[in-house]
């Protein structure tokens, strides 16, 4: 697993009261980890925080489970890096 993976997943384990073991990249994060719109925007603004990155309105709508907000991020951070 990734650095970024592990914070990810330390983030949503914070924010969600979720056990880690219910955090796979296929999960949800409405249906599977029981998140609402407001706890989806928080986990948005933790993850900008955490990573020093801007999720635009439009990428942030796009992530629905664990898998995307990691690749999103990742991918954020790589073209932050060129």
């Amino acid at each position: 697993m990734s650095d970024i993976a592990s914070r990810v997943k330390a983030l949503i384990v914070e924010k969600l009261n979720v056990e880690e073991s219910e955090i796979l990249p296929t999960a949800s994060f409405t249906n599977d980890l029981a998140a609402d719109s407001l706890d989806i925007v928080e986990l948005i603004m933790e993850f900008e925080k955490e990573f020093n990155i801007s999720i635009s309105d439009e990428k942030a709508e796009k992530i629905t489970t664990v898998g995307e907000a990691i690749q999103a991020i990742e991918d954020l951070l790589n073209n932050k890096n060129k």
